[in-house]
């Protein structure tokens, strides 16, 4: 359960370094320069043309993969409850159809002939962190399941503090 628990706080590093690095690289024609796109310049642009689509992009490429790091986060050191991970895992499938949207852009920007796109880096580092993301899921679920190595308990979950033997008790009677 401690791999998961690094593995899963790296993810609060790495996400944010995803989202600006080159997911792509577009250009016109090719004899031209080509323009780096990444998730952050992807969604400015898309501020200035399409609100609604910039909002549903937004949620799905920062928002959903963050709130679900920072949720299994929460359950692996006993600061949220186990019964969230079903919601958790359900977060990091919206993250995943990013990654369907990106390649469909890719697939179809290539299909067309008229300019060229290049894959950057930052596809990858931002597919393997939402990858790794879902298997961490994964693999806290079954590890809970299991009784393997359970975070600590939240407060809801722990009995009440028994009293000391040692240190004396106020007089019910008073």
């Amino acid at each position: 359960m401690t791999l998961l628990r690094y593995a899963n706080l790296a993810l609060l590093i790495l996400f944010p370094i995803a989202w600006f690095a080159p997911l792509l690289k577009a250009g016109l024609l090719p004899l031209f320069k080509l323009s780096e796109i990444s998730v952050v310049s992807g969604l400015q642009s898309l501020w200035r043309t399409d609100v609604f689509l910039a909002l549903v992009v937004t949620a799905f490429a920062l928002f959903a993969p963050y709130l679900k790091t920072i949720g299994l986060a929460l359950v692996h050191f006993g600061l949220m409850r186990r019964k969230v991970l079903p919601v958790l895992s359900w977060l990091g499938k919206l993250a995943m159809a990013d990654i369907f949207l990106i390649a469909l852009y890719i697939v179809v920007a290539k299909g067309i002939g008229v300019g060229r796109v290049e894959t950057g880096w930052g596809l990858y580092l931002f597919t393997a962190c939402i990858l790794a993301s879902i298997a961490i899921s994964i693999l806290t679920t079954r590890q809970l399941a299991k009784g393997i190595n359970p975070p600590a308990r939240s407060s809801e979950d722990q009995a009440l503090p028994q009293s000391d033997p040692e240190r004396p008790q106020p007089d019910p009677r008073s």
